[in-house]
């Protein structure tokens, strides 16, 4: 099965805002429900385990319209 790199879902959030579960429907849309996903540091994700990896790395901020969701902080995405 492919990995595809948690870059992919960042870069998929950018300009959007979600709650955790739109996020989640997002990705099973985008990459479909057994999809894996890996991070510089993480691997062997399904999309929760990715989802919840990337908010502890600070990788969400608060969106603008709506204090209940959440959007990309495209300044904590990595380069490379």
């Amino acid at each position: 099965m492919i990995s595809i790199h948690g870059h992919e879902v960042l870069q998929m959030m950018d300009g959007n805002d979600y709650t955790e579960s739109s996020l989640l429907n997002a990705i099973n849309e985008k990459f479909g429900t057994e999809a894996r996903f890996h991070t510089c540091s993480n691997s062997d994700m399904n999309a929760e385990q990715l989802i919840a990896f990337l908010k502890a790395k600070g990788k969400f901020k608060p969106a603008l319209t709506d204090d209940s969701q959440f959007t990309v902080d495209i300044k904590k995405m990595c380069r490379h």
